[in-house]
């Protein structure tokens, strides 16, 4: 018979990495500035983000 601990185990680590997951998607200051008003995503957030969208970004590095 499994112990109820493993199972509170399990469920506390599904819940930090799900935090983990939320804390990356939010944005940081260094991810992009303000153009009018228009969003301008920089190259830090783009490398974070791990891939390119195909929307010629201006600071796209993975063109």
């Amino acid at each position: 018979m499994s112990d109820p601990r493993d199972s509170q185990l399990e469920t506390e680590r599904t819940l930090e990495t799900a935090n983990s997951s939320a804390e990356n998607d939010l944005l940081r200051p260094e991810d992009f500035y303000m153009e009018g008003p228009y969003m301008v995503f920089t190259e830090a957030y783009h490398l974070r983000r791990g891939y390119c969208c195909n929307s010629s970004c201006r600071h796209c590095p993975y063109k």
